[in-house]
């Protein structure tokens, strides 16, 4: 261990970090995601606060409002979804309310209504149901006018 006359913390030096050239590797944490593998089957309601990767089958209900579902290709979900951004590659029966984008790959099917803010689907994508797209300008609008008079009441009631 090398000792250093000042009292300033050092960082230890590996093989990666000898040559001052090389680049500096930073640590960071993985993207939080959850895995349901390709032999697992599951019944119910699933819901987190991390993305979730489905590769194998589910039933019943999805929710994980502010966060990512991926359909992997051998993915089959008959489920209500409720994400914040939905991939699809493998097969989804069920409907999907979004509060970013749903994405169909063109692998990917899905038979259900889908409600979104946006909506991609590439060529050889199936897609069955009905597609309600709600602008996100529509619900901002609406919210500030309902809360900008109870704002104008609040602030004319001080003075």
């Amino acid at each position: 261990m090398l000792h250093s006359t000042d009292n300033a913390p050092k960082t230890q030096s590996t093989p990666s970090t000898l040559n001052p050239n090389a680049p500096v590797k930073t640590v960071t944490s993985p993207i939080e995601q959850a895995t349901i593998g390709r032999t697992l089957v599951i019944k119910g309601e699933v819901s987190g606060n991390e993305s979730l990767y489905i590769d194998g089958k589910i039933e019943g209900t999805l929710t994980f409002k502010d966060h990512r579902v991926t359909v992997g290709r051998n993915g089959v979900v008959a489920a209500n979804i409720s994400a914040r951004e939905v991939v699809i590659m493998g097969k989804v029966t069920g409907n999907i309310e979004c509060s970013d984008r749903v994405d169909i790959r063109s692998e990917g099917s899905l038979t259900g209504d889908i409600v979104s803010q946006r909506i991609s689907v590439e060529d050889g994508a199936l897609l069955r149901g009905s597609v309600q797209l709600t602008p996100s300008e529509q619900k901002h609008d609406k919210s500030s006018i309902q809360e900008m008079p109870k704002t104008m009441a609040a602030v004319a009631g001080k003075q």
